[in-house]
């Protein structure tokens, strides 16, 4: 059964004394039964520490971890009812497919029969019923990585975590593999943590997202409120591929924004100075407007075509229709889709209420 997970006042501190960095700071994150909780952000950030003290790898400088409402900081990690899926996938090389699910069962003195029943129905799950007698070294990565995740599942866990699981396989399979994580979860229904620092898998894989840098908790959300309504210009610029634009500018008195070369009639939040953040796809190309930029690149991706301006506020990306006529060094209006702004200030780059 699904379990709730809850970390309060996570602090996590290396070295002593004057040497002492501190790569966790008060992490507070309550996860639901059920729910998919992606920890994102680049490396170092410290979401792959926070993960390890979820399973017990390493021991908090303060804080707790309640699996079930039961505190487990001092728990070794075998007695926490999780399951962990590694990047390096961490087979038994010397066994077979059937062996490797089936290894935690036998250590957990589950009758052969049953254990036998609980392997099948797992490789089934995961369409893997006819590698159950070859050896790690005879299969492609995604199927290591299916392996993985089946001897996982085979012991029906309170918690998954997932360390970054799909790193190591190539861009294609790496799509598939995505879909298959998501289908398990929906049919599992087991609570699992997830990390990467890849934002696409964040946003298609969670139902909520912690956004984290430098050991601070930028934003927890649903992919929706992170990408629609980011907390501040990190996580603006962090989340969206390609990423939010940021314009510098300052809020008149009389709903304009100015920013240099142009004057934008937008709903702005207050007068002085402001950051407006528009998303690609909430700017688009105008002849008849006053904001002008020359275009530096045009970068076809099939659906869409993106094109990369440069105007006097700054670089811009606008996403456009596929078969967009410009070219490098062409001169293009733009215009903006205000009730899409999102507002920073232009010091703290926290949101501002609109």
């Amino acid at each position: 059964m699904a379990a709730a997970l809850s970390i309060r006042g996570i602090r996590k501190c290396f070295g002593k004394g004057d040497k002492q960095v501190e790569v966790l700071k008060s992490i507070d994150i309550a996860v639901a039964p059920g729910e998919f909780l992606i920890l994102v952000g680049p490396s170092g950030c410290g979401k792959s520490t926070l993960l390890n003290i979820i399973a017990g790898l390493e021991q908090p400088t303060a804080g707790e971890v309640l699996i079930g409402g039961r505190d487990v900081v001092h728990v070794p990690p075998a007695q926490r009812d999780i399951a962990m899926v590694f990047q390096s996938y961490a087979l038994y090389p010397n066994m077979s497919v059937a062996e490797n699910i089936g290894f935690a069962l036998e250590m957990r003195k589950m009758p052969k029969a049953q254990r036998q029943a609980r392997v099948l129905e797992v490789a089934r799950l995961l369409q893997i019923e006819q590698l159950l007698e070859r050896r790690p070294a005879q299969l492609s990565g995604g199927q290591r990585q299916r392996v993985a995740m089946g001897r996982a599942l085979a012991r029906q866990p309170q918690l998954f975590l997932f360390d970054e699981p799909l790193s190591n396989l190539d861009a294609k399979l790496r799509v598939e593999m995505r879909a298959e994580i998501k289908r398990l979860h929906q049919l599992s229904g087991i609570t699992s943590v997830y990390v990467t620092h890849d934002q696409i898998e964040a946003m298609t894989l969670g139902s909520r997202i912690a956004v984290m840098k430098g050991g601070v908790l930028q934003q927890l959300g649903t992919p929706d409120d992170i990408y629609r309504r980011p907390a501040n210009t990190y996580v603006a610029s962090f989340i969206g591929s390609p990423t939010m634009n940021l314009v510098q500018g300052q809020g008149g008195a009389a709903g304009t924004f100015n920013i240099p070369g142009a004057i934008l009639a937008l709903p702005v939040p207050r007068a002085g100075p402001l950051q407006l953040g528009l998303r690609p796809e909430h700017i688009s190309l105008d002849d008849a407007s006053l904001w002008r930029g020359q275009v530096f690149v045009v970068e076809p991706t099939g659906a869409d075509t993106y094109v990369v301006l440069d105007t006097a506020a700054g670089r811009v990306t606008v996403r456009t229709a596929p078969q967009v006529s410009l070219k490098p060094g062409d001169t293009a209006g733009l215009k903006v889709h205000g009730e899409h702004a999102s507002w920073f200030d232009s010091v703290s780059g926290e949101r501002v209420p609109a």
